[in-house]
């Protein structure tokens, strides 16, 4: 049966986080860059709580793009960084060997930019026999033209599309999985946008549990003179 007719879990899947560098954000213009970084440490700390395995790679760090987000590199404090000069990853001889560590065949894929560094590797691991899952809203183009066009071009040789929610709930899967079920809530009232201002009025109002933050005093308005 094809691979893609079934959902990936957190055992059997690994994330990559390519290029998310300051040089290589200044020239998205696909995606709002502060949506974009949310998104990609979202999805960061809900992949470090269901243990899965990451591979974060930088390219020509301190000759050009930076050093990789300080707020990806905080979700995996001592993690070592494939460095690479080529621009597609899969030339890489440290970056195959990381995927290869995982001994993982589904390979959520985020990066910088979508039509160059996220594509390329995207194509030859496909013909590697890796299923790749584009998590679309945590790539960044430098239009988005070239955007659509590397979805379509990766859609066409293989690759799944899926974005930032979707793609950590289908770790998730079940809500009477309670193992990561309260961390997940805390990372997703955090940084879930409009998902996790729901989760919160559930938990607050739904299922009376406190507040996050210090409940506002409400002060009573004064009898009319």
């Amino acid at each position: 049966m094809s691979q893609y007719h079934k959902l990936y879990t957190a055992a059997d899947s690994a994330v990559v986080f390519i290029d998310h560098q300051p040089q290589m954000l200044f020239g998205v213009a696909n995606i709002d860059r502060a949506t974009l970084i949310n998104n990609v440490t979202l999805l960061a700390k809900v992949a470090k709580e269901y243990n899965v395995p990451a591979v974060l790679t930088a390219v020509e760090t301190e000759s050009f793009s930076g050093y990789i987000w300080p707020q990806l590199l905080d979700v995996f404090p001592g993690q070592a960084v494939v460095e690479r000069t080529s621009m597609n990853s899969w030339d890489d001889a440290g970056f195959r060997k990381a995927i290869e560590a995982t001994g993982k065949k589904n390979i959520i894929m985020t990066g910088l930019w979508t039509e160059v560094c996220v594509t390329w590797p995207t194509i030859e691991m496909l013909g590697a026999g890796y299923n790749i899952y584009v998590v679309e809203d945590c790539c960044g183009a430098t239009s988005q033209a070239a955007h659509d066009a590397a979805l379509s071009r990766m859609v066409q040789a293989g690759a799944v599309r899926t974005t930032t929610i979707a793609a950590l709930l289908e770790w998730q899967r079940d809500w009477k999985n309670r193992e990561h079920y309260d961390a997940l809530m805390k990372i997703l009232k955090g940084q879930a946008g409009a998902y996790g201002i729901g989760v919160e009025y559930a938990y607050t109002m739904v299922h009376h549990a406190p507040q996050s933050a210090q409940k506002p005093q409400v002060v009573p308005k004064k009898a009319a003179h």
